[in-house]
């Protein structure tokens, strides 16, 4: 495959066909090597004559020099190892100040809209300085603490997930910054996606078994028991806190219907076990507009059974994480993902994927 023909799959977010290749599996890895340093160390290691030229041509020189797939890996490897074993001391005590985190919760403001939530909410509503000022430290300040918490948890737990991954002997790790690739199972390239059971995936089971949604069964028994709620609370935030109220509550009507949703969710669980297609093609087709891509995806889902609102505790729970990705990628034979065809607005997409429960 010709250099540019690659450079100009790549750019298309053709993935899959790159992939089809043993040029276009070259011409990726090589393209995970994205730090000049990166490639410096493949050009040394294995004598590539860039004399006379410019480091944005070493690409194209490496590529069309035929290097091996094998000698790209052996230098992805040495690579990889030399970051693990720094991460690798501390990663014990990394792991120890994550269970600190007590709450997760985004404080109200979103990652794609930090700035225009605090623009709408405060900047073009308030016209008082002191109201201002007093808005700053009363609830801007504790919503950044929130979200600046969540984040850093989530950074640091994907780091060890992804971690756990790439020590596996048949995962080839995207060592630099590639876009949609984190990492080759098998030789095939993968985005991880960890995620935990989508509450929206929950409603629409429930509706394709005539099942009334799981909020208004709740906020139902709640007014019979007189159980006080924030009426104008969101969904997301009121789903999980009338199953706690009624779960707390003695009653019969409440521990009813709470063993009823609990058996409702675990059918669901077992379905998407035994067929993850369902629950794979769902995920592909309800991503938000912003993060679209059709990429090949690796689904790692955390759920905690006893819990499944504090399902993202799981997140830094390594011992049982590695134990479930281990025996996956153990089991493996030569192969990995299943075909998966699946709508988004207006068109169709095909992609490969797979999925790894993890289940408390």
């Amino acid at each position: 495959m010709d250099f540019k023909i690659a450079e100009k799959y790549f750019k298309e977010d053709k993935i899959r066909e790159l992939s089809s290749t043993d040029d276009g599996m070259r011409f990726i890895k090589l393209r995970s090597l994205s730090r000049k340093s990166q490639l410096e160390y493949l050009i040394q290691k294995y004598s590539i004559d860039v004399t006379y030229a410019k480091s944005k041509d070493w690409l194209k020189i490496i590529y069309e020099s035929r290097i091996s797939q094998d000698c790209i890996d052996e230098t992805i490897s040495e690579l990889y190892e030399q970051d693990r074993a720094v991460r690798r001391k501390n990663e014990d005590q990394l792991i120890n100040e994550l269970y600190k985190i007590q709450s997760f919760g985004w404080g109200g403001l979103h990652q794609n809209s930090l700035e225009k939530t605090i623009v709408n909410n405060y900047v073009k509503k308030i016209t008082s300085y002191e109201s201002l000022t007093s808005a700053i430290e009363n609830e801007v300040h504790n919503s950044m603490r929130d979200y600046v918490l969540a984040s850093w948890y989530n950074h640091w737990s994907s780091i060890i997930i992804e971690d756990i991954f790439k020590d596996h002997y048949n995962v080839i790790p995207a060592v630099g910054l590639i876009k949609k690739i984190d990492f080759f199972v098998n030789n095939k390239p993968f985005d991880l996606k960890v995620t935990y059971l989508p509450e929206g995936y929950v409603k629409d089971y429930r509706r394709s078994h005539n099942l009334s949604p799981e909020l208004t069964l709740m906020k139902h028994v709640s007014r019979d028991l007189n159980i006080a709620y924030d009426r104008s609370a969101p969904d997301a935030v009121l789903i999980p806190d009338l199953w706690r109220k009624l779960d707390d509550n003695p009653d019969e009507k409440s521990s009813k219907l709470i063993s009823e949703l609990h058996e409702s969710r675990e059918k669901l669980l077992t379905q998407a076990m035994q067929n993850p297609e369902l629950l794979v093609r769902w995920l592909y087709e309800n991503q938000g507009e912003r993060r679209f891509d059709a990429s090949n995806r690796l689904f790692l889902v955390l759920i905690d059974k006893n819990n499944f609102f504090e399902s993202w505790k799981l997140k830094r729970a390594k011992p049982l994480i590695a134990n479930s990705i281990n025996k996956f990628l153990d089991s493996l034979n030569g192969e990995i993902g299943f075909k998966l065809d699946f709508d988004w607005g207006d068109d169709k997409y095909t992609t490969e994927s797979d999925v790894i429960f993890v289940v408390k």
